[in-house]
């Protein structure tokens, strides 16, 4: 498989792992010549090119889309219409709009989209999954889900406040995708309408809270941003209560951190008493080697693209649950530009389906 990597920050992690994967780096593009020099000694024998329109012209099977974080759908649309798989970071769009271009783009194109969102198959929400699909928690009522950084004044500033940076040009609920995908993964819902509010009105940028209705009935709430005291871990935290039992990641630093507490109450259980246990994700691998913890969704992530591409297994996470998280940002902002009242989603579920987040087995690694 010949891919094409655009965005060599984030994009040249992402291209050493594609060719971990057995996936052929080709082509690689960024405006900016310092990253490209350094992606030219990781990356032998690719093309490196400055605009991203010159990768049209390679042959590729696939693109893999890592550039700034609003500007994804244009180049998604460009490239399905080449007919290349398309790989893409978030967010999957800017407003309703560009979402129903993006679709109209997919269902037209003889290649897929997929979404790189590597929290819905990190080891936690995986664990989390798992119990929901055995029957364990019942029917699910409320899901938390955190996506905060612990960081400094001066180091938040710089990012948010840096207008040059696609962090200071976005608004604070946008950046949702982290939580909205595993929170619609693991509910098999869509979201409905938003209420987003701003945790401190003294700094009404840097962390929100929405609440999310979901089409299932459910509650949803998303914490983003920047909030001291997380565990030093991946900024990741999921808590899913049924009707008959909780499961929630362990709040710790290291390892523990991708484990899941489990509770089930006394009345639910066949002994009459309650049960807890702490869960632990089994070892990953790949090629017989261990995978870090951290690493490990984006790995998943990369080998469900790889066959997706080569064997046509659906997307991971295809085209319209990717513009539903998304819009939820979309919709987050409108709703505290208007005192934080509740604004609709736009429905974007029609056309062919596929299962949200669907698990993924692991073949043809």
């Amino acid at each position: 498989m010949r891919v094409g990597v655009v965005g060599l920050r984030m994009g040249l992690h992402l291209a050493d792992w594609c060719r971990k994967v057995g996936m052929e780096v080709v082509a690689a593009c960024d405006r900016d010549p310092e990253r490209r020099a350094v992606a030219r000694a990781q990356l032998s024998g690719a093309v490196l090119v400055e605009r991203w329109q010159e990768l049209l012209e390679h042959r590729l099977d696939g693109v893999v889309l890592a550039n700034d974080f609003d500007e994804h759908a244009p180049l998604a649309i460009a490239f399905l219409d080449r007919g290349v798989h398309v790989l893409s970071e978030s967010a999957a769009c800017v407003d309703a709009a560009e979402g129903e271009r993006l679709i109209a783009a997919a269902d037209r194109s003889s290649a897929t989209y997929s979404f790189a969102e590597n929290y819905v198959v990190h080891p936690h929400v995986r664990l989390i999954r798992q119990a929901i699909e055995a029957g364990e928690l019942g029917r699910i009522s409320l899901i938390e889900a955190d996506y905060l950084h612990g960081m400094s004044p001066a180091e938040v500033a710089g990012l948010i406040g840096d207008p040059t940076h696609w962090r200071g040009r976005i608004a604070p609920t946008a950046y949702c995708t982290h939580t909205l995908s595993p929170v619609l993964a693991l509910s098999k819902a869509w979201p409905v309408e938003v209420s987003a509010f701003s945790v401190d009105e003294a700094d009404p940028r840097a962390a929100v809270v929405m609440a999310v209705r979901l089409s299932t009935g459910a509650l949803a709430l998303t914490r983003h941003g920047f909030l001291q005291g997380e565990a030093e871990s991946h900024w990741s935290w999921m808590s899913v209560r049924g009707t008959k039992a909780l499961a929630e990641s362990v709040r710790a630093a290291g390892e523990r951190a991708w484990s899941v507490r489990v509770r089930t109450e006394g009345w639910a259980t066949p002994e009459g008493h309650a049960r807890e246990e702490e869960r632990t994700p089994p070892p990953f691998t790949h090629a017989g080697e261990p995978v870090a913890r951290g690493a490990e969704g984006t790995v998943r992530v990369l080998r469900a693209f790889r066959a997706t591409m080569e064997y046509g297994e659906p997307p991971l996470v295809p085209v319209r649950p990717a513009v539903a998280a998304s819009l939820v940002g979309v919709a987050g902002a409108e709703s505290l530009a208007n005192g934080s009242r509740p604004v609709p989603v736009p429905v974007m579920t029609t056309g062919p389906q596929r299962t949200t987040g669907q698990a993924d087995p692991d073949i043809h690694g």
